[in-house]
């Protein structure tokens, strides 16, 4: 049997024994301090996130919080809008809506989400900030961590940082629960000790996962357990923006004294001063290339771009820019998959505005009794026993009227007009009869009418069958 040759060509200098660890512990990445106006933007974008997160639940609206996920009672408050369970399509269509969103975005400009706007980054930053902000800068916080044994200063710097972490997780674990449980009923239970227990599962739980994942994992949740990093490199292509490292000019990298000619000496624009690896928060090269790390947060731009301008080069050595641009070739902005997210997003967007504008408030569901088909009441009457489900979806009471149409001869028996209160559900019992000599086949189609009184704007009409005795040939 014919085997394949094979070579080796692992290096002389490789072929000795050699131990490997299968599990590499964890450096700790300490982010260097720096401005640039990539760093003012993603602080406007948190800042706006945080407001929304933190501020929604104490707005009031019509006389409830703005903002309310009431589970005991499976409403939704959205504003001036409540959501039912029965209303799950929605969400299903705003999740969907969000996804083409983020693949749009992707294939547009990368990892911008990541960057600007995922939760996960914007603690992280925050949490950052008060590292840096309780132990000095980078260089103050790894000459802290080498220094042995507990002096005061390190006891007080390391327990100032860890409160502050903590005291910050307890108050995001607050916030998020207040859209679960009045935020103005929840914090008086705190400090009372009247918590129930669903409250005081979750407000541990979020506080823990706040405290780890920001303080503790910070890029590992980014690079091990979130999944946009291993499929997003598979919607970019050579005309996304990315941020990318020059090579063509920054390369060969090196030190050189101010005013030579380093063009002369071989040297390119990278004066090798790794500010851009200090300040990223996933502690990669991006001179190395494209990352599926890399969260494209803009800080290694803003920190080569503070550097170039110090020492008198173009900036834009490490800069927003495309595969194409890089070589050379112009890049196209408009390319048929972009205009094929985009239009399919606002068509959807169109869409789902018109559903939430349009959409009537009252649910109506119909129920033939399963036991009979239909009862012969009285010589020549047939009956059919119906049970309607009423929901009022709005939040305020409503008085209906309602009617059956389709078929001539048809009596009604049973309320006709119902008021339900606010958000209430009710099943209401009716009958209709009617008499043999007005039924031509064994199936007939009806129509029931619900209309509010005092909105005729709220008004559904549902089909359903009457069923009767086919009729003799």
């Amino acid at each position: 049997m014919n085997q394949i040759p094979v070579q080796d060509v692992t290096p002389k200098s490789k072929k000795k024994s050699q131990e490997y660890d299968l599990y590499a512990k964890r450096e700790h990445i300490y982010v260097k301090n720096y401005k640039g106006i990539f760093k003012t933007l993603r602080q406007g974008s948190s800042f706006i996130m945080l407001l929304m997160f933190f501020g929604f639940s104490w707005i009031t609206w019509d006389g409830r919080q703005a903002v309310l996920f009431d589970l005991p009672n499976r409403q939704f408050h959205v504003f001036g809008s409540t959501f039912w369970p029965q209303d799950f399509m929605l969400l299903s269509w705003l999740l969907i809506i969000l996804a083409f969103a983020l693949f749009f975005f992707t294939v547009f400009a990368g990892r911008l989400w990541c960057g600007y706007a995922c939760p996960q980054f914007v603690w992280t930053w925050i949490y950052i900030w008060i590292e840096n902000f309780t132990e000095g800068d980078r260089n103050k916080r790894m000459k802290l961590d080498k220094s042995k044994g507990w002096s005061k200063e390190k006891l007080l710097r390391k327990s100032a940082k860890h409160f502050l972490w903590v005291a910050f997780s307890i108050i995001s674990a607050i916030a998020f629960v207040g859209y679960f449980t009045p935020i103005r009923e929840l914090i008086p239970s705190i400090f009372s000790f009247e918590l129930g227990p669903w409250e005081m599962w979750w407000l541990g739980f979020l506080a823990v996962a706040t405290y780890g994942n920001a303080g503790w994992l910070r890029e590992q949740v980014c690079i091990y357990m979130c999944p946009y990093a291993r499929f997003q490199s598979v919607m970019f292509d050579q005309d996304t923006l990315i941020i990318s490292y020059d090579e063509k000019r920054g390369e060969s990298r090196g030190k050189r004294k101010k005013g030579s000619d380093y063009k002369a000496e071989g040297l390119g624009d990278c004066i090798d001063c790794y500010n851009c690896v200090y300040v990223c928060p996933v502690g990669i090269d991006i001179r190395d290339g494209l990352q599926y790390e890399c969260v494209a947060c803009g800080a290694c731009v803003d920190a080569c771009d503070d550097i170039m301008e110090r020492v008198g080069y173009e900036k834009g050595l490490v800069r927003y820019t495309t595969e194409h641009q890089l070589d050379g070739n112009k890049t196209h902005i408009m390319r048929p998959r972009l205009i094929g997210y985009f239009a399919v997003l606002c068509a959807m967007c169109v869409a789902f505005a018109y559903t939430i504008y349009s959409r009537i408030p009252l649910e109506v569901d119909i129920l033939r009794d399963r036991g009979q088909l239909y009862t012969e009441v009285t010589s020549g009457v047939i009956e059919n026993v119906y049970t309607l489900k009423l929901a009022n979806k709005e939040q305020v009471d409503h008085s209906y009227t309602i009617s059956v149409t389709g078929i001539e001869g048809l009596e009604y028996i049973g309320k006709s007009e119902v008021t339900i209160k606010a958000g209430e559900l009710i099943d209401l019992p009716i009958r209709l009869n009617i008499k043999k000599k007005y039924l031509s086949k064994a199936n007939n189609n009806i129509n029931f009418k619900v209309i509010a009184t005092d909105n005729t704007d709220i008004v559904i009409e549902v089909e359903n069958r009457f069923i009767g005795p086919a009729p003799k040939r």
